[in-house]
């Protein structure tokens, strides 16, 4: 079957009042999203994501443009089953030819940013549609499941004060064995994280994993400051602790802690997760498979974890659609032991399909249904399209 259209969608809706959170990115009170659309010449449709941010908000309009103005003329037409090819044919553009007879990438000077982050969802759907139309789960396509289920972290954490601890305990009372909590600016000083690292650490015992997120924002030194002061917390990760930008900073504080290192969550591409590697930077790699370029890309990166003996924790902050694709791939590797489940009020990872991805006492099986599992509800594309 051919391509036989590409849609974009940019998707806006608001998150309950009562369910809203503050962290570095602001008051966050909508969620933002660019829901990808592939429809084959037999009528199935695949459905991905694209980000226009790692975070929960993000102007949509450049993605959209991108995906039906720039990439869908050049795809229309193409066979979706053949998938790779039409993620080679994006990446390396009107040289596809001399990167597939030679077999090395040739890329066009947008081969980071908005078009990988647009051939991210047109990738994604691929996968969907593909899985769909011969009626298996992406995760057969992608090798099989590794395991029956798979443990989930609960994604939160933003609260100050004793408030932090009851928040926290609330996940585990859900049966998360590992919980994720913000730090970094949003505390405006070192010393301040610290004392909320140990609040949720005394809150919690020491059986329960937390993961703290810096989400970019310590600065080489703060972060060299922060991991030493907090190892006796045994954590179960630092989450990029400075900058993407600074992957020598990165592996200037890994050389200085026990503490693992996780990053990637905004990183593009293999290449970039590979100079994360070469440079020491990290025990986890976090690739977002509505940035990195797609699933195709994602299971790239897999295979880096796989062959450098790092843990592969798919970033999962997002839509149904970019959760479901990270479940697969992490259910593909033998490399993945967690699944992120956003804590936060979310109307994209729960409302925008019919059945919402199902996490029961802080565990996920692995999927079952053909393509990603989820299914669009047309009637919340049509309240909250932009």
């Amino acid at each position: 079957m051919k391509i036989k259209a590409i849609n974009a969608y940019w998707l806006r809706c608001p998150i309950p009042p009562g369910r809203q959170w503050r962290s570095d990115y602001g008051h966050l009170t909508h969620f933002d999203m660019t829901l990808v659309e592939v429809v084959d010449e037999g009528g199935m449709t695949g459905y991905g994501e694209a980000k226009a941010a790692v975070g929960a908000t993000g102007a949509c309009a450049s993605i959209v443009t991108c995906i039906e103005q720039e990439l869908a003329p050049q795809l229309v037409g193409q066979e979706a089953s053949n998938i790779t090819a039409v993620w080679d044919t994006v990446y390396n553009g009107s040289r596809y030819h001399y990167a597939r007879d030679r077999g090395r990438v040739f890329p066009i000077l947008g081969n980071r940013g908005t078009t990988v982050s647009a051939l991210s969802g047109i990738d994604t759907a691929l996968w969907d549609l593909k899985g769909k139309r011969l009626d298996l789960p992406v995760v057969e396509l992608l090798g099989g499941a590794c395991r029956e289920s798979m443990a989930c972290y609960a994604s939160g954490g933003w609260a100050d004060g004793d408030a932090l601890g009851d928040q926290l305990k609330s996940y585990v009372d859900h049966g998360y064995g590992g919980i994720k909590m913000r730090v970094g600016v949003m505390d405006h000083t070192v010393r301040h994280t610290i004392a909320r690292t140990e609040v949720a650490r005394k809150a919690l015992g020491p059986s329960i994993d937390i993961m703290v997120d810096a989400h970019g924002t310590f600065s080489v030194t703060e972060a060299r400051r922060y991991a030493r002061l907090t190892e006796d917390l045994d954590l179960y990760w630092f989450e990029e602790p400075v900058t993407s930008d600074n992957k020598t900073g990165t592996a200037e504080i890994r050389r200085g802690t026990t503490t693992p290192i996780a990053a990637g969550e905004s990183e593009f591409t293999r290449f970039d997760f590979r100079d994360l590697i070469t440079a020491g930077a990290v025990d986890v790699l976090q690739p977002d498979c509505a940035i990195v370029g797609g699933i195709t890309e994602a299971r790239r990166v897999a295979a880096l974890a796989e062959t450098y003996q790092l843990e592969l924790a798919p970033h999962c902050w997002g839509s149904a659609f970019s959760f479901m694709a990270g479940v697969h791939l992490a259910f593909s590797s033998s490399s993945a032991h967690y699944i992120e489940h956003s804590l936060g009020g979310n109307p994209l990872l729960y409302d925008l399909v019919k059945e919402a991805p199902v996490v029961k006492d802080g565990r996920i099986r692995a999927p079952q249904r053909p393509g990603l599992g989820v299914e669009v509800d047309g009637e919340f594309i049509r309240k909250f399209r932009v």
